[in-house]
């Protein structure tokens, strides 16, 4: 074991797996001899050359394009998007052609392409830096989705995602790059730690695609989160009276219903927490799923704290952050319901 930042972590998994899988490359915007604009490739090109880790022109649409003919001829290729602001010039790319291959060909051709997207707040991005997408490609048939919260699901994610058949798109939640907040995950960047926090076996593992977790048990309310929202939520619980089961949702396609479902029948309440919008965010999605499932198990309604329905608000980053106050709130609402 090793202690690591989810930086270090996603950088192991891609070493290792270069290491292991000459058919692995990596190609992206300043990913080789700068080390990618948050260093998660740092070194690798050094490593494996020019020709495995690959430096792009700034042209999301040709990154995804180029990687669907890698795929396609056998090779395992991991994109990454610097921003998942910047994935919208190769959205055609992946919903059109990439998402769709396996059926269109009935099932004789696929392309085993993972598209690495740094997302959300908590840099001061502003509005082309910042944004949470998550939900707008878990609408697309054919992608699997994910977002891991620790930097031991972060390399055991990424792992399972490049050794898996299919397209993933592997959302990272920036704010904990370098680390789990300082103890108040509702203060700015300059709060985060420097030093590594996460312990993540040096060498191979998987965290399979398609599993929730239990992060806390609870007897009061079920907490549904991912991403940074689940540190928003493990600080929430930890000062609150209410007795909450955290669950990190972990992967959006394919979702894990069954732990779910079983959490809420348990405790007869829900509330979901995430960084995106309200309207049509992935929330609704969660929401819908615990509605039909544990209808007559309910003793309360389905809530979410989420993010604003309003473009990023550059200026008011952090009112527009589900934070432990807003999430307080909405557990005392649903157990005096």
């Amino acid at each position: 074991m090793a202690r690591m930042n989810m930086i270090q972590a996603l950088n192991s998994a891609m070493d290792l797996m270069l290491g292991r899988d000459p058919d692995v490359v990596i190609i992206g915007e300043d990913v080789g001899y700068f080390g990618g604009v948050f260093r998660c490739t740092e070194g690798l090109q050094r490593k494996y050359g020019e020709h495995r880790v690959i430096d792009a022109p700034i042209a999301e649409g040709g990154i995804i394009a180029s990687t669907i003919g890698m795929g396609v001829h056998g090779l395992r290729p991991v994109a990454e998007i610097q921003f998942a602001d910047y994935i919208y010039p190769g959205i055609d790319q992946i919903i059109s052609e990439l998402a769709r291959l396996r059926y269109r060909t009935a099932g004789d051709f696929f392309a085993p392409v993972t598209i690495r997207a740094p997302c959300g707040g908590g840099i001061r991005g502003g509005q082309t830096h910042s944004q949470s997408p998550e939900g707008i490609f878990s609408h697309v048939c054919g992608l699997k989705v994910v977002m891991p919260s620790t930097p031991y699901d972060a390399k055991g994610l990424l792992i399972s995602a490049i050794e898996d058949d299919d397209p993933v798109v592997f959302f990272e939640p920036k704010r904990i790059y370098n680390g789990p907040f300082d103890g108040d995950p509702d203060k700015p960047a300059t709060a985060w730690s420097s030093h590594p926090k996460g312990e993540v076996p040096d060498g191979y593992y998987s965290v399979p695609i398609g599993r929730a977790e239990v992060v806390r048990e609870g007897e009061d309310v079920t907490i549904l989160c991912y991403g940074t929202m689940v540190h928003v939520a493990e600080a929430t619980a930890a000062r609150s009276e209410v007795d909450a089961e955290i669950i990190d949702v972990r992967s959006m396609v394919p979702l894990d219903v069954g732990t779910l479902t079983k959490s809420v029948e348990k405790t007869g309440r829900c509330v979901i927490i995430h960084e995106a919008t309200r309207f049509s965010g992935f929330g609704a999605e969660l929401a819908a799923t615990v509605q039909e499932e544990c209808f007559y198990y309910l003793e309360a309604p389905i809530t979410r704290v989420c993010g604003w329905d309003t473009p990023y608000p550059h200026a008011f980053e952090w009112e527009y952050f589900p934070g432990q106050k807003r999430l307080a709130a909405a557990l005392d609402q649903v157990m005096s319901a």
